[in-house]
């Protein structure tokens, strides 16, 4: 549960702070109230994908989307039974109660193609952006959703 958490702050700092060392990133764990080592830290960053980045302004921590984008998509390929569409709908049936996380993971990952997602208990419904380019939309859908099968 501890650290857990502690990921959660290190991704809320990381994503609110330019953290330039693990030492300032220890600093701000701190003030959060987390006590870690720099072995501990270290952990943490490998398993969560944190890449050190060069920038105009000087090198710095950031989350690695890849690797984020991928542990969704392979978490939620299990709750997916199945993808049906229309002209101008798609719709994802899933295991009961998974439609929201399912539909959560589409519009984190924020695909051009997709205007948006409604979910209820079994079923997303995705909105393209476009009907004209339905098919390029549910391909990307696929790739994305299936990448872990």
């Amino acid at each position: 549960m501890e650290k857990t958490k502690r990921h959660l702050a290190i991704k809320q700092i990381l994503n609110s702070q330019v953290i330039k060392t693990q030492f300032e990133l220890a600093n701000a764990l701190r003030k959060e109230g987390f006590k870690t080592t720099q072995a501990t830290l270290s952990r943490d960053m490998k398993e969560l994908g944190i890449a050190l980045v060069r920038t105009p302004e000087g090198t710095r921590y950031v989350l690695n989307p890849e690797r984020e984008e991928d542990r969704l998509t392979s978490i939620i390929t299990m709750e997916i039974e199945d993808i049906v569409f229309n002209e101008t709908t798609i719709v994802i049936k899933t295991l009961p109660g998974r439609a929201q996380g399912v539909a959560e993971v589409i519009d984190r990952i924020n695909l051009s193609s997709v205007l948006g997602t409604i979910a209820g208990d079994n079923t997303v419904l995705v909105i393209p952006a476009s009907i004209k380019k339905i098919r390029e939309t549910i391909k990307d859908l696929e790739k994305i959703l299936t990448k872990a099968k």
